[in-house]
């Protein structure tokens, strides 16, 4: 299973995987049904979650609604620490992952966007160094793990705080090397063994450290650096399968 996934992972486009996911999920969250582990968004319990990643990583991915540890902690941040569930809010969120799009697109209270270059879930087609609507328009974003993609990070997030509305919020989630100081990046790396050699993985464009607060502070946001993940004890994050340490950076336009 981990050499499946990681081939899937590395050698198939994301919009295919999209696109046959539900096959996958509805075979392997029956085989893997039980009470080791459990999705508090799916809220299904398995013996183990699936492996994923370009490594294969065992006891990642949920067999039901294809979550993982960062989509997890998201979920139970975005349910206790924000208003998203409860208020009146337009939504756009961009790169929609499969575990949150419906959920997100049932709630009542929310004119929920979604936004991709190429993914079948997204409602419009948009670059996030260019995208095509007015300012002041959304509540809220989301956009998780997205920006270690994108080749002007500035231009992106600086976009994100144009479309949000005055006292709106952004959660933008990226992978950090919470042991470097500095992001690294360098463009004239362009090979993808090279890439994933220096970033971590083939399509990744910079490798996130601790100042990237400060980065997102210059388009302008208020980053509010939470370490949600530390009000959890050992065994919760273990059954939940949360990562063991991510922060989140919750981002206002003042």
């Amino acid at each position: 299973m981990r050499l499946l996934i990681k081939f899937l992972v590395r050698k198939v486009p994301r919009n295919i995987l999209i696109k046959f996911s539900f096959i996958f999920s509805k075979i392997f969250a029956f085989i893997y049904k039980g009470n080791n582990v459990y999705c508090p968004i799916c809220k299904n319990g398995f013996k183990k979650f699936l492996p994923y990643g370009n490594v294969g990583a065992i006891n990642r991915l949920c067999p039901k609604c294809l979550s993982l540890e960062r989509h997890r902690l998201l979920w139970l941040y975005l349910n206790n620490k924000t208003n998203f569930f409860t208020a009146n809010l337009k939504v756009l969120h961009i790169a929609p992952e499969q575990a949150f799009y419906k959920r997100f697109r049932n709630l009542k209270n929310l004119e929920y966007i979604t936004a991709d270059l190429k993914s079948p879930l997204a409602d419009i087609k948009i670059d996030i160094q260019n995208i095509p609507i007015e300012d002041n328009t959304y509540d809220a974003v989301i956009c998780n793990h997205v920006l270690e993609h994108v080749e002007n990070e500035f231009k992106a997030t600086s976009e994100i705080y144009r479309v949000l509305k005055k006292g709106g919020w952004a959660i933008l989630q990226v992978p950090i090397d919470y042991n470097r100081d500095v992001t690294y990046e360098d463009n004239t790396i362009t090979n993808p063994k090279d890439r994933e050699k220096h970033f971590g993985q083939y399509d990744h464009l910079r490798f996130h450290g601790l100042d990237y607060p400060l980065r997102l502070k210059k388009s302008g946001f208020k980053v509010i650096e939470d370490n949600y993940i530390s009000g959890f004890d050992d065994k919760t994050i273990e059954y939940y399968r949360l990562p063991k340490h991510e922060i989140i950076y919750f981002c206002i336009k003042e």
